[in-house]
């Protein structure tokens, strides 16, 4: 039988501090260590269920799924043997998984919780405590520009593509700031999502803030093992209703979990994939 906890999810509010679209810094201010935005965010509480035994999802369907595919890399202080490694075994997972003829990765990130770093550094990033999805829409579209050879990008974009984020626990499972995803068929799409501009230092982003609705259905498998990881879909092409398009996720504080638990360590892959 499932398992609910119950604890505060963050959650993005309305209006802006100045009334316009809402934007972030992706660089913290170095004095204070936060991200200088235009808007706040609210604690509300939730019921996660674990759904370990019993994990039925899919890509399609909730938006996410989970996974047991051992790595062959240990060492993820590397960058190089990630790039090498890593990456071929998480293309070859994304393809096993989806059916996908083409995926291009096009970044990652590792996350070592340190309750004691001023904010969250590039250099040294934190779990994200805030609920979101990683890319818009349109930013998605923007992807496949940025990172493909323009000669391919009109064929790519006339057939079905995806925006996949593949994460998953390093070092020692993730028991301390576990990762809870939003099943696609509780959220209001048109209600819920919130285009949020991010700041880079050279370019504008954009991805969604979400906004608190009591239907939300909020999943996680506890005690993630670095054997486990989970597919989360951030972006769809097919935008009829058909599937899944999106999946809100964070990290958050479970209130099971043992005081001498590790901190979380995890890394997490953000693809373009694509479809014959």
């Amino acid at each position: 039988m499932s398992v609910a906890v119950s604890t505060t999810l963050n959650y993005f509010t309305t209006p802006t501090l100045d009334g316009l679209k809402p934007w972030s810094k992706t660089l913290p201010n170095p004095e204070t260590g936060k991200r200088e935005s235009n808007w706040t965010s609210q604690n509300y509480e939730v019921k996660i269920t674990n759904v370990r035994g019993d994990e039925d999802t899919g890509l399609d369907v909730s938006g996410f799924e989970f996974f047991n595919e051992p790595t062959q890399l240990k060492d993820f202080n590397d960058e190089e043997k990630i790039k090498e490694t890593y990456y071929a075994e998480a293309i070859s997972i994304i393809k096993k998984h989806t059916g996908a003829t083409r995926v291009v990765i096009f970044d990652h990130t590792i996350r070592r919780h340190d309750p004691n770093a001023n904010g969250d550094h590039p250099s040294n990033r934190q779990p994200a405590r805030l609920v979101h999805v990683d890319q818009s829409a349109p930013a998605a579209v923007a992807r496949v520009h940025r990172h493909l050879p323009p000669e391919d990008v009109p064929g790519l974009l006339s057939k079905r593509f995806q925006i996949i984020n593949l994460w998953r626990p390093i070092s020692h499972p993730a028991d301390e700031s576990p990762l809870a995803l939003c099943d696609f068929r509780s959220i209001d799409k048109g209600e819920d999502l919130v285009p949020h501009t991010l700041r880079y230092p050279d370019r504008d982003g954009e991805t969604y803030t979400v906004k608190y609705n009591p239907n939300h259905k909020w999943k996680y498998l506890k005690g993630m093992k670095p054997d486990e990881g989970v597919l989360i879909k951030c972006f769809d092409s097919i935008n009829d209703g058909s599937v899944a398009e999106l999946t809100p996720h964070t990290a958050f504080i479970d209130p099971t979990t043992p005081k001498d638990a590790p901190l979380r360590q995890s890394i997490e892959l953000r693809t373009l994939v694509f479809y014959d």
